[in-house]
């Protein structure tokens, strides 16, 4: 490969980095002022600043972190927390999975892993509708700059709220923790505005949870009706018979 055959490889793949950015910048203006919110939530839940930062850092998905701190508040076990985690981000091996699928003949494994660890459900969508970019040359690096700007500028909010957590009166924060239930409702009107069983799914959950929380620790009743709630779908979405 000549050095002018080099550079222009070079100069391509700046070419998609900077398309990427330009296609992921709407997702970081929305992730900032949520994850300030979850930032302050944190904070004031008893939280360190190095802790919610890392929190997102490693964790990485806005509902679950909502969630986690929501339970932190609420004296919930390690082991409660994680396996609450695990459920509600179940759906991201299936978008992992679907996202590597699309890129497998442009992108290497090592790329594609990368790519899946960092992905959200709007880095998804966003690269869902630009999937014509996995077919072109240096498409990694179309991809990696849609999530890595979404990455920093959730990193980023959430310190940004943990510093804020510490001067914002606790009344307007107090306040701000609709933002847990507002984000929920968001995650599911959606679906049930498509299928209306969806919406008995989450009543059917909600009543597990009240029930459970009379006799277990809040955490656990999470839990319980998370994963109950959740096995209801296996037969209330299950296709009727012909």
């Amino acid at each position: 490969m000549t050095q002018a055959t080099k550079q222009e490889s070079k100069d391509h793949a700046f070419h998609m980095f900077q398309k990427g950015i330009q296609v992921g910048f709407p997702i970081m203006l929305g992730y900032i002022p949520i994850a300030i919110t979850y930032g302050v939530l944190a904070a004031q839940s008893g939280m360190s600043i190095i802790d919610l930062t890392l929190m997102s850092a490693l964790v990485f998905a806005g509902a679950s972190q909502f969630m986690g701190v929501n339970m932190i508040a609420a004296s919930a076990g390690a082991v409660e927390i994680i396996i609450a985690t695990f459920v509600l981000n179940f759906r991201h091996f299936v978008m992992s999975l679907s996202f590597m699928n699309e890129v497998r003949d442009s992108v290497s494994l090592k790329g594609r892993t990368g790519l899946a660890l960092t992905l959200t459900d709007e880095t998804f969508a966003v690269s869902a509708l630009n999937k014509d970019k996995a077919k072109q040359k240096n498409a990694v690096f179309f991809f990696l700059a849609i999530n890595l700007s979404a990455y920093l500028s959730w990193i980023f909010g959430s310190f940004l709220g943990g510093l804020l957590g510490e001067i914002i009166p606790e009344q307007l924060s107090q306040s701000m923790g609709v933002a847990l239930y507002a984000m929920f409702i968001g995650l599911l009107v959606p679906s049930v505005k498509k299928e209306l069983r969806i919406g008995l799914i989450a009543i059917i959950a909600m009543l597990i949870n009240v029930l459970a929380s009379q006799f277990v620790s809040s955490g656990w009743a999470i839990v319980l009706g998370t994963v109950l709630g959740g096995l209801t779908g296996v037969f209330i979405l299950k296709e009727k018979k012909q």
